[in-house]
């Protein structure tokens, strides 16, 4: 169902945030919380074999997922299995951090936002497509039965693992209105923050360049 996702309207906005990210030849990218491993293989194909692509998830069975997909699609993307309770990516340091609907899966939305702002260069990019608030009791509550129910079950009968595809217990309901996850992006310390609405708000792509280490 996610693979669905993934192919419609999912995809239409994830090239949206690619085309954000304003990906040149030779760049290293970090596909954070990248689940599918669908921007990982978008930018992979559009760095066409000249820079160097990191899926980072926080379940092995996603990442693996992910990356055969993107393995397919774009050539070789490497991969690392984290923590969402504590979101450590250790020493590196890239020119984009790219992520696609998985901010609000962090345990600590505010201290990923510093680390990814940590592993950035000076000039580097982060851009994150997220949903919107989600409005009515109606939709949240079939969106939190997709997420807990659905999609456990389905990944456990496709991988045959009890851990695949399971979400924190509190972490998927943290879904900061546009403008609060922008003051969140100014105080991790990124500069020209700005986001566009997609789909009559349905989703944004908020956009934050690095200027200066913390």
């Amino acid at each position: 169902m996610n693979t669905l996702l993934s192919f419609g309207l999912h995809h239409v906005w994830k090239r949206s945030t690619l085309r954000e990210a304003a990906l040149s030849r030779g760049m290293r990218v970090l596909d954070a919380c990248g689940g599918t491993g669908d921007l990982a293989a978008l930018a992979a194909r559009q760095l066409n074999g000249t820079g160097t692509v990191t899926l980072y998830d926080f379940s092995l069975e996603m990442i693996r997922t992910g990356r055969r997909r993107a393995d397919a699609r774009a050539g070789t993307v490497s991969h690392v299995c984290g923590d969402a309770r504590f979101l450590a990516l250790k020493d590196c340091c890239v020119d984009v951090v790219l992520i696609g609907f998985g901010l609000r899966n962090l345990a600590d939305m505010e201290a990923g936002l510093l680390e990814f702002q940590r592993v950035l260069k000076p000039g580097g990019r982060l851009v994150c497509l997220e949903f919107s608030q989600p409005c009515g009791v109606l939709l949240r509550r079939l969106y939190d039965l997709y997420s807990y129910r659905v999609i456990p079950v389905l990944g456990r009968l496709i991988t045959g693992s009890r851990e695949a595809y399971t979400y924190l217990p509190d972490s998927i309901r943290q879904f900061p209105p546009p403008d609060r996850l922008r003051q969140l992006f100014e105080q991790a310390g990124f500069s020209n923050v700005r986001y566009r609405l997609l789909t009559g708000g349905i989703a944004t792509i908020h956009i934050g360049n690095k200027t200066y280490d913390l």
